[in-house]
């Protein structure tokens, strides 16, 4: 019996932390006007850099002059979601395109 309680526990656990990540990813998404409106209105944060993902996403980081930065994905299907955000951004410097130094 204390077997079965032991893995009804751990197996309840386990389902906790796949459940969680998705509720929070949920409620940290939203159109991308609303995101990059509510990021600039909230911390001045503003699109400092951007990428494509293979799988057509796109990737930006927002910025603040005051370091703060977010982290945001946008999916094919419109649907942007906040990553990860943090303080002290710094943009380096752009390299020159060219052979290896």
């Amino acid at each position: 019996m204390r077997l079965r309680t032991t893995a009804t526990l751990v197996t309840l656990v386990i389902a906790s932390c796949l459940i969680a990540p998705t509720a929070l990813a949920q409620s940290a998404c939203g159109s991308h006007k609303m995101v990059a409106e509510n990021l600039n209105k909230t911390y001045a944060e503003s699109p400092v850099s951007m990428g494509v993902t293979i799988g057509g996403a796109v990737i930006e980081v927002f910025a603040s002059p005051d370091g703060t930065w977010t982290l945001v994905i946008t999916q094919p299907n419109g649907v942007t979601c906040l990553i990860a955000a943090g303080k002290d951004w710094e943009n380096l410097p752009k390299l020159a395109k060219g052979g290896t130094i």
